[in-house]
């Protein structure tokens, strides 16, 4: 376990942003984080899993700590259930085609998400109409300033949409190491009522599918989508969907009758942030190094020797076109460093 110094973190980011940190260490057991945090106490410091969620704008002046703690298993199981463990630096695709492997369902709709187990709940992540709160038992978290390990459950990770207390109140101040999720061992909700997979599954002829198709249908839609990180640097989708209440958004669909939302309760619905994007004239626009991708409006994407800044900035003149232009804030879903 060496500390390095004036460390690239190139490779360690998706969206392939050149930033140098001041220190660098990766850690491979709950024991040697918490011995670097302990030797380490008043040094600044900046966590990094998987770097899937984030934009670097600048270099790091802190001791960067990447979580790189390996290992799944089978923690209990009933005649219907059965409950994994995965610890925070397993890559997310890879632990969900484990799950599949062993017929366990559940997290099959959110095949090929980039990124690592670990900061999952810290976003909620999700797609096709499921999201890590649905399979969430809890997780297990060291704090940073005392060294204590504590359990979360799902009530005290207070979800929301790409939200979470760990972006919240306690942002900062714990680490995440493993993750527990309940799935199914049959009898599996199948949910394909969400974007294309209905479509995808009947055009390769599948008429009752499995987790195993939903998964490859899932897969074969992002990849046709969007842009695989270890060859176009991008961080997924940039922006959230935006959630505005139905009186709001009755007065501005007489405007845009054509603008395409969601339900979500009785009083808010989601618009489609991808198409407010596109109808603004971004889609497929690029400034220099950086842009946005030509086939998926929401990813915003590296070309080769973009800054950090640069990607910033794109982001920030799509939000002011489309307040200005629709009177909706769309709130950027990576965060940035």
């Amino acid at each position: 376990m060496e500390i390095l110094n004036h460390f690239s973190l190139k490779k360690y980011n998706t969206f392939g942003i050149e930033a140098i940190a001041k220190k660098f260490v990766g850690v491979h057991s709950v024991a040697e984080l918490k011995t670097v945090l302990f030797e380490n106490k008043a040094k600044k410091k900046f966590v990094l899993g998987g770097g899937s969620n984030m934009l670097l704008t600048k270099d790091i002046d802190a001791l960067v700590i990447h979580i790189d703690l390996k290992g799944k298993k089978i923690v209990e199981e009933t005649k219907d259930f059965v409950w994994v463990e995965s610890q925070a630096g397993e890559n997310w695709h890879e632990f969900v085609l484990w799950t599949i492997d062993k017929n366990f369902g559940g997290l099959e709709n959110m095949s090929l998400i980039p990124g690592n187990v670990g900061t999952t709940p810290i976003q909620n992540i999700g797609a096709y109409g499921t999201e890590i709160k649905d399979t969430f038992v809890s997780c297990s978290a060291i704090k940073i300033d005392t060294l204590e390990s504590e359990t979360f459950s799902k009530e005290k990770c207070q979800f929301g949409y790409r939200e979470s207390v760990f972006k919240n109140e306690l942002k900062n101040l714990y680490i995440i190491t493993s993750v527990i999720f309940k799935l199914t061992k049959h009898n599996h909700k199948i949910n394909i009522s969400y974007g294309d997979i209905a479509l995808e599954l009947e055009t390769n002829n599948i008429i009752i599918p499995k987790i195993k198709d939903v998964s490859n249908a899932v897969i074969a839609i992002r990849q046709r989508k969007l842009p695989d990180p270890k060859v176009l640097g991008n961080s997924g989708s940039f922006f959230k969907n935006p959630i505005v209440l139905k009186s709001d958004f009755k007065k501005i669909q007489q405007k845009f009758p054509e603008m395409k939302f969601y339900e979500i309760s009785e009083t808010e619905v989601k618009v489609a942030a991808g198409w407010l994007i596109e109808q603004t004239g971004f889609k497929g626009k690029r400034y220099g190094e950086a842009g946005i991708h030509k086939n998926q409006a929401l990813v915003l994407v590296n070309y080769g020797s973009a800054t950090g800044q640069e990607i910033l900035n794109i982001s920030k003149e799509i939000q002011d076109t489309i307040f200005s232009t629709f009177g909706i804030y769309i709130e950027a879903e990576v965060n940035i460093i």
